[in-house]
């Protein structure tokens, strides 16, 4: 019953903890977005979204993100077997890079508050891009944890699948930002 409760925590502060980091880099959008504004209204915008991007990762983001490791770990501990599974190698795996684009978007979050309404050097497009980054990662986490041995039997389709799903989207981010520069 514990590893339950355990669990279900860990999801739901997952879900939090990826709610934060999907607002952070739009938030970081939206701050690059205002390059082409006239200083009155570049300058508040740039003020709102660096507090707004500081109070996202310091009151949602790097809390839901604590616990929801405390409560992985936690779980480890109750469910040491996992250790010895394949699939849950590939999960940790896909956490340590979801661990570099957290600290790519600290210092983004630090970086903001450096600029002091100055512009952010990451081109729009990159910026953009990078803000898909945690949903490949969350779709590799979930069907690696839901899969978990199939993930393993059938890497190939899933890397396939993987890549497609991360062409469509980056074509679709540039489809849009093209769409946006001609209006």
């Amino acid at each position: 019953m514990l590893y339950t409760i355990i669990k279900a925590l860990h999801i739901i502060f997952m879900v939090s903890y990826f709610a934060g980091i999907f607002y952070l880099v739009r938030i970081f959008v939206y701050y690059k977005d205002t390059d082409e504004f006239a200083e009155e209204k570049k300058k508040i915008l740039r003020e709102q979204y660096t507090f707004m991007a500081r109070r996202l990762w310091n009151i949602i983001t790097v809390p839901a993100g604590v616990i929801m490791t405390v409560c992985g770990i936690v779980m480890i501990f109750l469910n040491t077997g996992l250790m010895k599974m394949p699939w849950f190698h590939l999960k940790l795996t896909f956490l340590i890079g979801l661990a570099a684009y957290h600290y790519w978007c600290w210092k983004k979050v630090l970086k903001l508050k450096e600029l002091n309404g100055e512009t952010i050097e990451t081109p729009n497009i990159k910026l953009r891009q990078a803000n898909e980054i945690a949903t490949f990662i969350l779709f590799l986490v979930v069907f690696t944890v839901i899969l978990k041995s199939s993930a393993i039997e059938y890497w190939w389709q899933l890397i396939a699948g993987f890549f497609v799903l991360v062409f469509l989207i980056m074509m679709t981010v540039k489809l849009v930002n093209k769409n946006k520069k001609n209006k």
